[in-house]
């Protein structure tokens, strides 16, 4: 078996009937869309949004606290 088979065979075939279109992982695209992603995971909760979620939290545990007492529990 030649060298070019043996590349040819370990290859991932694509789907029958598709062709491929430039857009694996490893594309530009690909690697544009890592770096955005990367960049927005390194970005900061804003503090108002944290503010909210601890009033949301709050909310919650008031409510339970209620349910509970009217409950009996």
């Amino acid at each position: 078996m030649t060298r070019d088979n043996q590349l040819a065979q370990r290859r991932p075939r694509s789907q029958p009937g598709r062709h491929e279109d430039g857009l694996g992982p490893n594309s530009d695209i690909g690697s544009r869309l890592r770096a955005l992603y990367g960049a927005v995971q390194d970005e900061g909760v804003p503090t108002q949004l944290l503010d909210l979620l601890e009033q949301l939290d709050s909310a919650e545990r008031s409510q339970a606290g209620k349910t509970a007492a009217r409950d009996g529990k």
